[in-house]
């Protein structure tokens, strides 16, 4: 009797198993159809902007993350479009900022310390753990920090489009270059904040007013080339028609961030900042940008570094602010580009 049962419990189990085996083959056939006939969520999945994490942070309080010498700003880029944007005074000022208001940090843009315009990568806020770590590395290192989030993202309202993240960043440029007198103006882009930085600083140079210099963390050559190497493509990398199905729809949402291409356009020195063991934008695509700018005309006349952080170090995607080199590698990168900007 009981080889019965097995029998009959073995059965049972295997036409279980079947039936699971089946249905994750349905689902993993009908996401491709899915993502192509919906282009919207490639889009989605681009930005990431639904998802916030830390969820429980009030960016108008950029105190309750230790940044006490931080004020909150809205800036309105365009009607229906409004911007949270943060403020972080360097080290120098941190005393005096307590307790003042934003007129007061608006003028401290003209005292005498150099700006960085910090555009942050897809996903989370401002307030993101690591973003907040590396604003007060570059506070203490002397640096005026102002950072925002992108239309749709935190408390910004709008919609996402690659088209308006690049227009809330010259927004935000601008602003800053109206209240920043002769100070050196940097921009700095991370991860998909590469792309916007690049669409920024190629527009800007295109108007002959490009910034002081372009630092890209863990750039990517272009959207399609990231999107492939992602870690979320590995199950269908090999999926017949992969470009067709899942890269083609990010190109008909209008989204390119092609930095090899904004490369050939941009006249300012640059600096390039990868791990190793990124495993979200692939170390070989930093490198590939670099080789492209470092070949280019455009830069024929300013500095073009690559500055690699080996495997054992662990800063992965967004730890780069833990090196203890970082603060040497900005002294002598933008001291040198300070110095062939005015000289």
């Amino acid at each position: 009797m009981l080889p019965f049962f097995d029998c009959v419990l073995r059965y049972g189990l295997w036409f279980r198993l079947r039936k699971l085996i089946v249905w994750l083959l349905g689902v993993y056939i009908a996401i491709p159809f899915l993502v192509k006939l919906c282009p919207a969520i490639q889009a989605k999945l681009v930005f990431l902007n639904f998802v916030r994490v830390p969820y429980f942070i009030d960016l108008k309080r950029p105190q309750d993350q230790g940044l006490n010498h931080t004020c909150n700003y809205y800036l309105q880029p365009e009607e229906d479009v409004t911007i949270g944007v943060w403020h972080t005074v360097p080290a120098a000022l941190w005393k005096n900022a307590r307790g003042k208001d934003q007129l007061w940090f608006e003028d401290a843009l003209g005292s005498s310390h150099p700006v960085i315009l910090y555009l942050h990568g897809n996903a989370g806020t401002r307030g993101g753990d690591h973003r907040v770590e590396l604003y007060k590395v570059l506070s203490s290192l002397g640096y005026h920090v102002v950072t925002f989030d992108y239309r749709g993202w935190g408390d910004s309202i709008g919609s996402p489009s690659e088209r308006g993240m690049t227009y809330d960043a010259l927004h935000v440029f601008d602003w800053i270059k109206a209240r920043s007198g002769d100070n050196p103006v940097y921009i700095w882009g991370h991860s998909l904040g590469t792309g916007v930085a690049t669409n920024l600083v190629r527009r800007l140079c295109e108007r002959e007013t490009p910034p002081d210099a372009l630092i890209l963390e863990s750039p990517f050559t272009n959207i399609r080339e990231e999107a492939r190497s992602h870690p979320f493509s590995v199950i269908y990398r090999y999926f017949p028609g992969f470009d067709w199905f899942f890269l083609d729809p990010i190109t008909t949402s209008g989204i390119k961030f092609a930095n090899d291409e904004n490369v050939k356009y941009i006249s300012c020195s640059l600096l390039i900042l990868h791990a190793e063991d990124d495993p979200v934008v692939p170390f070989h695509l930093g490198k590939k940008l670099y080789n492209i700018a470092a070949t280019s005309r455009s830069f024929r006349d300013y500095k073009v570094q690559f500055v690699p952080f080996h495997t054992e170090l662990g800063y992965r995607h967004k730890y780069i602010y833990r090196s203890p080199e970082l603060p040497r590698i900005l002294r002598e990168f933008l001291g040198k580009s300070e110095h062939e900007h005015h000289h």
